[in-house]
């Protein structure tokens, strides 16, 4: 390494430090999926990530989807997908392969990766500990938008229990998370992985929380990336209609969950290398954040 790269990391690690100071021993909560969950080299990065964040005194929590990968094994079975409003309908064959897929291939896959760069993470469900209670989700649907719809077992979170995930954070241990619920007759539920982050991170009384997208974060009208928006200024971008379509879900998630205390949630780039670190620990950040 010559002068003048050492000098440059050296800028960088002087530039994280106070970003290191704030957080440690705070809890981020990181919804992990897109590209950044398919591409070999994202893969990679994001367990490097999370395996620093740790290191640095920083209580990471991933809660990952799986939604490509389902619909591929789906598909090698000969089974069909439907989507209402973006949700897959879910009877209980299809909830056996989401459980096979998200909480185990998918679930194991990350949990190795993230041991291999020298992280102690640990796999588990929203069973696991009890920790995830769903009741099925009813999607309004027809032109009175009144219908509604049943998509099966697919779930919304009635309430979660945080104690599981409190001990592994004081054991150094790093949980990650598939969105799988239960009822109270013990039945599975398919959870929308953006709402079982968030319900997480207000349960944690997370510092922040990070979603991880295929875009660069909340576009303006021009199609320009806007860093920073308050929960105001969200709301009227989506009045104005300038946030629309499949954006509206996860920017929902992003208002409740500063709304109801987390401090910030990030919409970040998932498609950029170590974009957790570099919105987290740099001054410019690679996505758009959100505050109350």
């Amino acid at each position: 390494m010559d002068k003048t790269t050492a000098q440059s990391v050296a800028h960088v690690l002087i530039e994280a430090l106070p970003y290191i100071q704030r957080f440690a021993g705070k809890t981020i909560v990181i919804k992990y999926g897109g590209n950044a969950m398919t591409e070999e080299h994202l893969k990679a990065g994001f367990a490097r990530d999370i395996v620093l964040l740790k290191q640095v005194g920083v209580n990471p929590v991933v809660v990952h989807g799986g939604g490509p990968q389902i619909g591929s094994l789906l598909k090698r079975l000969g089974k069909v997908s439907e989507f209402v409003h973006g949700l897959r309908v879910t009877d209980r064959e299809t909830m056996d392969v989401v459980q096979m897929v998200l909480g185990g291939l998918v679930n194991q896959e990350i949990v190795s990766l993230i041991n291999r760069f020298g992280g102690r993470a640990v796999g588990l469900t929203g069973k696991d500990g009890q920790m995830i209670r769903a009741r099925p989700l009813r999607e309004l649907n027809g032109p009175d938008g009144m219908t509604a719809v049943d998509l099966g077992m697919v779930g919304e979170v009635e309430s979660v229990d945080p104690a599981i995930v409190h001990n592994l954070d004081k054991s150094a241990f790093i949980p990650v998370i598939a969105p799988i619920g239960f009822d109270r007759d013990g039945n599975a539920y398919n959870i929308n992985a953006d709402t079982a982050a968030e319900k997480l991170a207000v349960v944690l009384d997370a510092e922040k929380l990070f979603l991880l997208t295929n875009t660069p974060g909340v576009l303006n009208a021009q199609g320009e990336l806007i860093p920073r928006l308050t929960a105001a200024e969200v709301d009227e971008m989506i009045r104005s209609g300038v946030i629309h379509g499949g954006m509206i879900p996860k920017i929902r998630c992003a208002l409740d969950a500063v709304r109801s205390g987390v401090t910030a949630t990030h919409i970040v780039d998932g498609r950029v290398e170590h974009a957790v670190l570099l919105e987290l620990l740099t001054n410019e950040g690679v996505g758009t954040l959100i505050s109350r």
